[in-house]
This record gives structure tokens, C-alpha cells and sequence, in this order.
């Protein structure tokens, strides 16, 4: 699972010395998701005295998990639902490798279908991964894009998918939103939903809501920037166990972790440095990174005074995504052979994808052994009505696409409704809170923090994350770390010919 694109960008450590260690620095940082680890995992490597502290007794944040008793008496994973682990994920997989060198927790998905209410479906088994090849194959085989479609496409418009340029896209994009984007390309209706709807649903909003800017970069991150291919990995161990290496491996390097403790407030402190607040103590450090998901964040600000009010207020204003819903079902009978470990819908709401779990996850799949069942679950994302509704017709479309559940009896049921990722809605781009903040010593990372470079969604926390930690790292004189993405633009140079011609039609 190494590295292939060879025109991936390589981005330099800060450079310093080689340990914090000599100056007894000491850091806070606020979140066990994938930016806190991440800063924490940085900092503990250059000599930093790391205290994390997360509010859950859990770490990993919404990529995280917990068990849970069935009826039947099983103890079992449950977490807030499916995450993809795509090969270009360079910053979080390097992450995952201090611990898992070989990246054996992950197993690879040999496809994820893309069906629509027609029945018309599109895959990524066998495409080339290398762009524009990878554009090509899958347009000539998907049945919802013909030669007519791309005659009426706007040449000018659809020039920008060609050629993303970060952050330039951004500059140019941003206020427009996602739907308005590809109206003006005249992309065929059906050919959207299943390429780009998709994909705009995975941000927890509905095109109209989504910038086309990151429509555009996303596009770009997931496929024409990159040679890594779409396919994606997905971890064998449930999310409660995901995380128990790299926790070793923080303990192992001196940093203390401490669960199941919220943080109450942030100040500068006296001597410079600050003062994190919480309900388990205060803790005074050189540093701080603040790695919460949104409401968290502005919870702890609004309950931060002492801090800059004009930057507060400005991260008050970021506004948060629809909520989405997960269920999940053990049913006392298998799904088909034939049905895959993931499958996208698109025009069938509210389901947005079903898992099924039992051919990667080890807990569901003993459970199914055992059992002879199967553990299947479903997605809704941007959901707009009540979360009952939503869990009832996320059942029938279960049923409407894989007809064989229906005479199933559900042996157990867990329901997850949740509304905390950040949206980027059109024109919030330049809006956004970014890793520095108006105070030296005092970072910000997490999947809602801009940063000018080609990632999103996971890879855009462990990004910020790298980031934050190299921010005090290098205030301390410290070596920081390498971030490594997508090309910044365009990565074909047969792509990018194409992009300047059709721009000057």
C-alpha cells in the first residue's frame, strides 16, 4: 500500500533542532480525534511533554468507537458509521504507520458500485488510476455519460475540473455553489448524481449547499490530481480498537492521555504560555493546539473570554453541516454473495450508501460466523426531517435494493444521529479559521480548519494536525514534520494543454 504517484507534492520539515527536549517544552492539546493525535503524535516525536486531553473515553474522535451489548448477549463494536481510507490519505496513513508500519489494520475494498433509482450503475473496479486515462475509462463505460453529453458540455466552465489549482480555485470558485457549478458545465443530469452528487453528500450537504470550489478540489484530490486510483482501504478492527496502537505509541514517547475530561476554557497565562481549563484540573504549557470538531470548538471559545473577541466571533459564525444518521442491523440471516462491502446511492434518499460490515469488520464478521447472519449498515446524509423518519426509510430502501433482507429478522438496532462537521458552504472559504490564530503559542487543527493545500474530509485533519504541531515546533526552534499531498494543480500535463485551450475558446 505504498506510495505510487510519483508527482506527488513533497512538502519540507520546518528545520530546527532535532528535539524539543533541552528546553522542557510542554504542550496541551484539546481533542483525541485524528488532528489531535496527530499534533500530539508530532510533538511527542521532537521531545515535547504532551498532556491530551478528549472529552470522550475514546480516542479518534468521529472516526472513534465504543461497544456495545446485544440482546443476544454479544459485546461488539458500534461507532458513528463507515470511513473510507483512500491511498492518497498520504498524512493520515503516515500517521497510522507510526504504530502500523505495514499498515496491516487495513484491508482493501475491490470495488464500491454507484447506483442510482434507474438502476444504472457506475464502478471503479479495473479503471487505469493514472489521470487522464482514469477520466476517459470511466466516462466511455458509465451508461449515464454519452458522446452527446460531452458536445454540450460548456468547454470554459469544465476547464476548471481539469485544471484545480490550490488556492487559486478557491479565489476564483468559492461563491458559487456546487448545483450552479455544474448547471453552468451542462453536465448530464444523471452522469451528476452518480459522479458528483456522491461525492458532495460525503461533506454532509447537498450540492446547493457545497462550494464549488471545493466541489472542484475534492474532484481533483479523489481523481484527476491524483494516480492513486478511487479505490480505498477500510480497517479490519472496529474503530474502538483502531486507535489502541497509536495510543501505545504516544504513551511510549511520554505523552500522558487523558479520557473522559472536557476542557472548560483557555487563557493566556501569566508567564506566557496558557492555561487549559477543564473539569479534570488546569494545565499550564508553552503551547496549546485546540483539535475539537466545530461545536466544540466554539463552545470552548465562547467560554475563552481572555482571547481575542474579534477572532472568536469569527470562528462563531462557521456554520455546521445537516445532520446525518446511521443504522445499523444485525439480521439473523447473510445478504447476498454477490452484494459488495460498500455501495453508493444516489436519487433514493434518504439512503446514501449501505456497508456491509461482516465482510471486512472482525467483530461483525464472528458475529455473522456465529450467528449465520449478517451486519449491514446505512447512511443518510444532510438529513432534513425527523431522525425516525429518516431510520424507517433508510429500512425500506434496504429492502427495495437488496430484497432478500426483507423477510430478515433484526436480532439488534443502533441508531446514530449527529450534526457536528463543519460545512463549507459558497463564499465561506476566505471566512474559514485557519491553524495560526492572533496569539503565538495557539493552534487550531481539525477537518473544519482551512489550509491552502489539495486535501479533505480525514486527510484534512491529520493535514492541519502535521501542520499545527510544525507551527510550535517551529516557534521553539524545533524540526518539524513532512506534509505530503496532491499535486497543487493540475498533475497531466495533457490535462492541463486541454484546460488552456478550452479557457481561450
Amino acid at each position: 500500500m505504498a506510495a505510487r504517484d510519483r508527482r506527488r507534492a513533497n512538502w519540507p520539515a520546518p528545520r530546527g533542532a532535532p528535539s524539543a527536549a533541552p528546553q522542557q517544552r510542554h504542550a496541551v492539546v484539546v481533542g483525541g480525534g485524528i488532528a489531535g493525535l496527530t499534533a500530539a503524535t508530532a510533538l511527542a516525536e521532537r521531545g515535547v511533554t504532551v498532556d491530551l486531553i478528549e472529552r470522550e473515553r475514546y480516542l479518534g474522535g468521529r472516526v472513534g468507537g465504543w461497544t456495545t451489548t446485544l440482546a443476544d448477549g454479544s459485546v461488539t463494536g458500534m461507532s458513528r458509521g463507515f470511513h473510507a481510507f483512500f491511498r492518497q490519505y498520504y498524512n493520515l496513513r503516515a500517521l497510522l504507520r507510526r504504530a502500523d508500519p505495514t499498515l496491516d489494520v487495513f484491508t482493501p475494498v475491490p470495488d464500491y458500485p454507484l447506483v442510482d433509482a434507474h438502476g444504472r450503475s457506475d464502478s471503479f473496479h479495473g479503471l487505469p488510476r493514472t489521470p487522464p486515462w482514469n477520466a476517459l475509462a470511466f466516462a466511455l463505460r458509465s451508461p449515464t455519460f454519452t458522446a452527446r453529453d460531452l458536445l454540450r458540455l460548456d468547454p470554459r466552465t469544465a476547464a476548471v475540473l481539469l485544471d484545480v489549482r490550490v488556492p487559486g480555485t478557491y479565489h476564483e470558485w468559492d461563491d458559487v455553489d456546487a448545483e450552479e457549478f455544474l448547471n453552468r458545465i451542462r453536465f448530464p443530469s444523471a452522469a451528476r448524481h452518480l459522479a458528483f452528487e456522491v461525492f458532495s453528500r460525503s461533506f454532509f450537504a447537498r450540492p446547493e449547499q457545497l462550494s464549488a470550489a471545493e466541489l472542484a478540489v475534492m474532484f481533483h484530490l479523489y481523481f484527476l490530481g491524483s494516480a492513486e486510483g478511487l479505490l480505498f482501504d477500510v480497517p479490519r478492527e472496529p474503530f474502538h480498537r483502531l486507535w489502541h496502537p497509536l495510543a501505545g505509541y504516544l504513551r511510549q514517547h511520554g505523552a500522558r492521555l487523558d479520557l473522559g475530561v472536557r476542557a472548560e476554557g483557555v487563557a493566556p497565562a501569566d508567564r506566557g504560555g496558557f492555561l487549559v481549563h477543564s473539569d479534570g484540573g488546569t494545565i499550564e504549557a508553552d503551547g496549546a493546539v485546540l483539535a475539537l470538531d466545530l461545536p466544540g470548538l466554539k463552545e470552548l471559545l465562547a467560554a475563552s473570554p481572555q482571547l481575542p473577541d474579534g477572532w472568536r466571533d469569527r470562528v462563531a459564525a462557521q456554520e455546521t453541516a445537516p445532520p446525518f444518521v446511521v443504522r445499523r442491523l444485525w439480521l439473523d440471516r447473510p445478504v447476498g454473495r454477490t452484494r459488495p462491502a460498500f455501495l453508493a446511492t444516489s436519487g433514493v434518499p434518504p439512503l446514501d450508501n449501505i456497508s456491509v460490515l461482516d465482510r471486512y469488520d472482525t467483530d461483525a464478521a464472528a458475529w455473522a460466523r456465529r450467528t449465520g447472519g449478517s451486519v449491514v449498515e446505512l447512511h443518510a446524509y444532510a438529513v432534513t426531517g425527523p431522525g425516525e423518519d429518516t431510520a424507517r426509510d433508510l429500512l425500506v430502501r434496504l429492502h427495495t435494493l437488496y430484497p432478500e433482507t426483507r423477510p430478515a429478522r433484526i436480532v439488534a438496532d443502533r441508531i446514530e444521529r449527529r450534526a457536528d462537521c463543519p460545512l463549507f458552504a459558497p463564499g465561506t472559504f476566505l471566512r474559514r479559521p485557519t491553524v495560526a490564530t492572533p496569539l503565538d503559542g495557539l493552534v487550531l487543527a481539525g477537518d473544519g480548519i482551512r489550509v491552502d493545500l489539495p486535501v479533505a474530509l480525514m486527510e484534512r485533519a491529520a493535514t492541519t494536525g502535521w501542520l499545527a504541531a510544525n507551527r510550535l515546533l517551529s516557534g521553539w526552534g524545533v524540526a518539524g514534520h513532512e506534509v505530503v499531498t496532491v499535486p497543487l494543480g493540475g498533475r497531466s500535463p495533457v490535462l492541463r494543454l486541454l484546460a488552456g485551450a478550452l479557457r481561450h475558446r
